[in-house]
């Protein structure tokens, strides 16, 4: 993998954790709820052979700061900060679960930024939920204030978003060591993040870059309906199943995630740039 340069860059009165590695164009990586960039630790270590990887902890997770209630930011601005701390102009961008919907607010927002997207099992900002999925958790804040963080998290990572997940032995153990850490802010505060308007998706046609649209054969309905619609409103983009996994694809058969991904980009060749 070659050396790795790590640190904290000041952003929008944050300070962001990052590590990066290789050389060539840039790939970024995007974590999910509760989690950290430890979840792309076989990317990592694969992709940085053949890119320049840049992984870092979201906003409020891992070993960068928390918001400040009241004080408004934006995941978004984050990103486009921590890329001209580092002075990277252009590079493709992966998110997984909540990260899938930091990238594509990002294209959106900083299309200039883009070479191609890359959505894993992605959330998105206004997709229309199905009850069971958002009962479930809104659950989860409840529990977080009745009974404590600890529980909260417990019943999240026993929820049914990780319920193929947890029967990787490998990947089960690594998300109950990442889901444990996470300190539960969101689950207590108000978070003062900045809601896209309008909702990201019903802006999925104004992005231009090629895009991918991963889904784990095993996933929840709500993220294969998430992938289609990507699929579908995206002009230039492309659905890609995994079999044999669930919503941490790119963790329980890292082997598979890492040869579609790197195939895709690839096969792009001289074709990008969201712009």
């Amino acid at each position: 993998m070659g050396s790795v340069k790590s640190g904290y860059a000041e952003v929008n009165d944050a300070k962001l954790y990052y590590e990066m590695a290789g050389e060539g164009e840039t790939i970024v990586l995007v974590h999910g709820f509760t989690l950290n960039l430890t979840m792309w630790d076989d990317q990592f270590k694969e992709f940085s052979q053949h890119y320049k990887v840049i992984r870092y902890d979201v906003r409020g997770f891992g070993n960068s700061s928390t918001p400040i209630e009241g004080k408004p930011y934006s995941h978004y601005d984050d990103l486009k900060s921590l890329l001209d701390h580092l002075g990277i102009r252009e590079a493709h961008i992966v998110g997984l679960s909540m990260g899938g919907s930091i990238a594509i607010g990002f294209t959106l927002d900083y299309p200039e930024y883009v070479s191609s997207l890359i959505t894993v099992d992605s959330t998105l900002d206004g997709f229309d939920y199905s009850r069971t999925f958002l009962a479930w958790y809104i659950s989860l804040f409840t529990i977080a204030k009745e009974k404590g963080v600890e529980a909260a998290l417990e019943a999240f990572i026993n929820g049914p978003l990780f319920e193929a997940t947890m029967r990787n032995a490998l990947a089960g153990d690594r998300m109950r060591q990442m889901v444990r850490a996470y300190s539960g802010w969101r689950f207590l505060h108000d978070d003062p993040e900045i809601e896209p308007v309008p909702s990201l998706h019903i802006r999925l046609h104004e992005i231009n870059c090629p895009t991918l649209a991963i889904v784990g054969e095993y996933d929840l309905p709500d993220f294969h309906s998430i992938a289609d619609k990507i699929d579908e409103k995206v002009p230039n983009s492309k659905k890609l199943i995994i079999p044999g996994v669930g919503h941490m694809s790119n963790m329980e058969d890292s082997e598979s995630f890492n040869r579609e991904t790197l195939s895709y980009l690839e096969s792009l060749g001289h074709e990008r740039m969201c712009v």
